[in-house]
């Protein structure tokens, strides 16, 4: 997010470089920007806050930026989020690269904080870098799981996201580096899931181990032979089975009649009354399913393994979160980059400039932004200037 000021103009729009050019020839203004999103988000402004403020600094300037919620609000659909005022000049060719530091950052943080609250009990890992198209992606993506994550730990008591899978954004987490368990290419490497677990273990002694089981097909009789392989790993709460089966078939043991009855055994009232077609497949479905997190959980406890610790990933998004909750799935982690927006279109944060040289000025059909931004002066309501967020 550090701002390289001559490659500005090769980024934005073109019809705000010749805007800024007309301006230059006919002379400068003082603008006030005002700027909302089209669906309720949760407020994760600081990234295109520091970038406006570290654009304004090398530029010889400042911009009076003013926050009408604080991080970690709900903000409303179409409710002005933030105004922006400072020289037409210099604010003109911003606005295509802040506007894509606010949106996506907020419907993110929507998502982190929906799926914390549905699951307060479960810690989460953010494993959304591979699903970013590149490195301000995954900035962006990483600070809005932090902040929703904030938020579910004040509102809802929530353990909330506890790292994330890249060292580059670790520290949105309270973290000095990336946290993460294997891939499946190791599995493959070693040629048998205990042996990849044996040689992580060697590589790593003084860590907490926990080893994907999925790869076989034989989530079960792999989670078990680990275990044993692993007895003392296993009785301190040290060693944790990662569930990452595909949605082609159904965890080891289960299919749809013996999901069903996992979960009758379990969690009854998950199956009983009206489901979507979809809700069905979270709950007892192929995949990383709420019956399949019981039956590993029953085959651990029956074996001797209480202690062992179950880590869940594949498709955790707000829905599936929602039913995994329903069906109180017995899942100490779960790894998702689920919180990433699911329609790109929801991300779009929107400005208009709504007051020249002081004087109100807005385009038909945004007078509301102006009329939000004359409430907020007269009752003294803003937030601190400069973007404190």
């Amino acid at each position: 997010m550090t701002p390289d000021l001559t490659a500005i103009p090769t980024l934005t729009d073109k019809y705000f470089l010749k805007s800024k050019e007309v301006v230059r020839r006919f002379g400068d203004a003082q603008v006030t920007y005002g700027v909302f999103m089209r669906r309720p988000v949760t407020f994760a402004p600081r990234l295109a806050v520091d970038w406006l403020n570290a654009v304004a600094q090398a530029r010889g300037t400042s911009f009076d930026i003013r926050l009408t919620f604080k991080e970690g609000a709900w903000v409303g659909a179409g409710e002005p989020m933030m105004y922006i005022t400072g020289s037409f000049f210099h604010l003109v060719d911003l606005e295509t690269l802040f506007l894509q530091k606010i949106g996506a950052a907020c419907v993110a943080a929507y998502n982190a904080y929906t799926i914390c609250s549905d699951l307060p009990k479960v810690a989460f890992l953010a494993m959304d870098a591979r699903h970013c198209a590149g490195q301000e992606m995954m900035e962006q993506m990483a600070y809005g799981a932090s902040v929703g994550s904030e938020k579910a730990k004040k509102k809802a008591g929530a353990i909330g996201f506890v790292g994330n899978a890249t060292d580059a954004t670790a520290h949105f987490f309270g973290q000095s580096v990336g946290l993460g368990t294997m891939p499946h290419a190791l599995i493959g490497y070693a040629g048998s899931t205990v042996r990849a677990a044996e040689m992580l273990h060697e590589t790593f002694p003084e860590e907490p181990m926990t080893v994907l089981v999925d790869y076989f097909g034989q989530e079960v009789t792999d989670a078990l032979a680990v275990c044993r392989r692993f007895p003392d790993l296993a009785a301190s709460g040290q060693l944790a089975v990662r569930l990452d089966t595909h949605g082609g078939r159904h965890v080891e043991g289960l299919d749809m009649a013996q999901s069903y009855a996992v979960l009758d055994r379990n969690c009854p009232q998950a199956i009983r009354g009206y489901r979507t077609e979809q809700e069905l497949r979270y709950l007892i479905g192929t995949g990383v399913s709420a019956a399949g997190i019981w039956h590993i959980r029953e085959e651990l406890n029956k074996a001797g393994f209480p202690k062992v610790k179950i880590v869940a990933s594949s498709g955790f998004s707000p829905a599936k979160c929602r039913m995994m909750a329903t069906s109180e799935a017995p899942v100490d982690v779960i790894g998702t980059g689920s919180f990433l927006p699911e329609k790109w279109s929801e991300t779009y944060a929107t400005a208009d400039i709504i007051a020249y040289d002081g004087k109100p000025m807005v385009k038909l059909g945004r007078e509301f932004l102006t009329q939000r931004w004359e409430s907020l002066l007269q009752e003294a309501e803003l937030a601190p200037a400069s973007g404190t967020v």
